[in-house]
């Protein structure tokens, strides 16, 4: 498989990483201009830039770049002078971070969940709907997302959770929403959402003070979801479901 085809299926399973591009190179070095390298957060490799210590250099770097807010780095190194290498040249490698698509989780496979899904999809997000109905969560209704035939609530319980995660929580039944909140809660995440009027959404926090949960987790249940924009239809409310994501992703 060449590296491109590599980079391919690592964009497709949603696998951040970092590429690495030798950019410029003087006198004797182990590799030449265009020569590329991708670092995964394991720092398993794909490809090289020359092994050695300037390649340990460039993965600890490119380790460090995933987990910080920049996107490139640019790296210049003299491999005798600062590495002790004996080729004698010098490197100028540039760092590129390759970020994963957030995660969005819709519990529920409705009207709402069908056009956010959509929506979400359009502006790079990797969607999974989970709904038990089987006539409801299907391919055909929700294409290019991850479909799951389960029990929300109980996917909710056994999920894996992510601190850069989204979930919207959309069933068809109120009580199984209130037990995928609970469940989701404890769990890490960037946004959690609960479709549903004030009203609602004013019981589901009343009834989880009661089951024990505390104010500053109850704060992190977004709901009425969506930006105020007057929504009424699906698919409006799909759009204000999906701006308050950007918002979020984008830091606003």
């Amino acid at each position: 498989m060449t590296l491109y085809a590599e980079i391919a299926t690592l964009i497709a399973e949603g696998r951040p990483f970092v590429l690495a591009t030798v950019i410029e190179s003087a006198g004797s070095t182990p590799q030449k201009p265009c020569s590329k390298m991708v670092v995964l957060e394991d720092g398993s490799l794909r490809g090289t830039v020359g092994g050695g210590a300037i390649e340990l250099q460039i993965i600890e770097a490119a380790r460090a770049l995933l987990t910080s807010d920049t996107p490139t780095r640019t790296i210049e190194t003299h491999l005798t002078h600062e590495l002790g290498m004996c080729c004698g040249g010098r490197m100028k490698v540039f760092l590129e971070k390759h970020e994963a698509p957030a995660r969005l989780t819709l519990f529920g496979a409705g009207h709402v969940a069908h056009e956010v899904a959509a929506l979400a999809r359009r502006v790079g997000f990797r969607v999974t709907v989970v709904d038990a109905r089987p006539e409801w969560g299907s391919a055909e209704r929700f294409p290019d997302c991850a479909l799951l035939l389960k029990d929300p609530a109980d996917h909710a319980r056994a999920l894996e959770a992510r601190a850069s995660d989204y979930f919207c929580v959309t069933t068809h039944d109120h009580p199984l929403d209130q037990a995928v909140v609970e469940a989701l809660l404890p769990k890490p995440g960037a946004w959690l959402g609960v479709i549903g009027s004030q009203r609602k959404a004013e019981r589901f926090r009343m009834r989880l003070k009661a089951a024990g949960f505390a104010p500053e987790a109850i704060a992190r249940m977004r709901s009425p979801m969506g930006l105020p924009i007057g929504a009424l239809t699906p698919q409006e409310i799909a759009v204000s479901i999906v701006a308050e994501l950007i918002q979020v992703r984008r830091g606003g």
